[in-house]
């Protein structure tokens, strides 16, 4: 099934149901308010709403309406906790060459994960809102899953199966505060604004064969300014599959219902599948010429991110955001 939070002017909005082919919706509030009430108690919940998208799909859902992917807030608007990992390592190879620092080797067997900001997520087509250009703004087009209670000491195949969701992100970077803030030992926080999730997130079984082996088997599609810049392949060259990632994070701890993971910048060693985020662009042209070409987002840039299944439909809905100052909007 197929969920998203519409803006209600609430912090946590209102949970709705959208038909598989992202045309209509309908509230859920007769069996849940909100995504967070569902997954705290999936097994009451999720039978209930997956008759209710069903109901949908069949064109037989009282008080339908046209589904509006900009009246959506974030499908999880905050969360107890957003850990993003980089599990494609080629990534991290590209980008920690690209600030000249050194390549651990034990990053190809212990995922690297960091803890982000989770109480301020944004919605799909909410502006990427910053101080200033010279923060080096760069859009990380990623995959995540929402998990359930993961306890302390759980394998990463059994982790696997308390995932309940998969959706898109846009986890935006300020580059060139990266450097200075990792000096310090502690790692990102100013360098790291508010996330961006698609309209929708969708469980497992709607992507069929493409969602196996902890791993979402789909190109993803990112424009810039109207450019398809990058169509990488989310299921290859993922060194650490979903239960992998959530098992890292329970070895000392329990994680809970409405943990979010993020798969890290999508990133493929075959260079014709493009990129994902401007600083690997901007690391292969400094390998080529000695210097980067390609410049950071500027105010009004705007970014697309999509994934789509085999019949060229559109599975989570776009990610589309512009980039806009603070004073703009404040």
């Amino acid at each position: 099934m197929k969920l998203a939070t519409l803006k209600d002017g609430t912090r946590d909005g209102q949970l709705i149901v959208v038909s598989r082919d992202l045309r209509y919706a309908v509230i859920a509030d007769s069996i849940a308010p909100t995504l967070q009430r569902v997954l705290d108690d999936w097994n009451f919940y999720a039978p209930q709403l997956q008759s209710l998208y069903e109901t949908l799909n069949q064109g037989r859902a009282r008080n339908a309406f046209d589904f509006e992917p900009e009246s959506c807030m974030a499908p999880l608007p905050r969360a107890y906790h957003w850990a993003d990992g980089s599990a494609y390592v080629n990534h991290v190879e590209l980008v920690r060459k690209a600030r000249g620092a050194e390549m651990p080797p034990e990053f190809w067997t212990d995922p690297l994960v960091y803890q982000g900001g989770s109480d301020d997520f944004i919605g799909a087509q909410d502006d990427i809102v910053c101080v200033s250009e010279d923060d080096g703004i760069d859009f990380e087009a990623e995959v995540a899953v929402i998990a359930t209670d993961v306890p302390m000491g759980t394998a990463p195949d059994a982790a696997l199966r308390a995932i309940r969701l998969v959706m898109l992100v846009n986890d935006v970077s300020l580059r060139n505060r990266i450097p200075a803030e990792l000096a310090k030992g502690f790692g990102f926080y100013q360098s790291k604004p508010a996330t961006a999730f698609s309209p929708v997130a969708v469980t497992p079984d709607e992507l069929g064969e493409d969602w196996r082996e902890g791993r979402v088997h789909r190109p993803l599609t990112v424009h810039w300014n109207g450019k398809r810049v990058g169509q990488p392949e989310c299921g290859t060259d993922m060194v650490f599959h979903f239960g992998q990632l959530l098992a890292h994070l329970v070895k000392t701890r329990n994680v809970r219902a409405g943990t979010i993971v993020g798969s890290g910048t999508i990133s493929n060693t075959d260079r014709s599948k493009g990129y994902a985020c401007i600083a690997e662009k901007r690391m292969l042209e400094t390998l080529e010429h000695g210097e980067p070409k390609t410049g950071f987002m500027q105010f009004g840039d705007r970014v697309r991110i999509e994934m789509f299944d085999t019949n060229g439909k559109s599975i989570f809905g776009a990610i589309e955001q512009a980039v806009a100052p603070l004073d703009r909007v404040a």
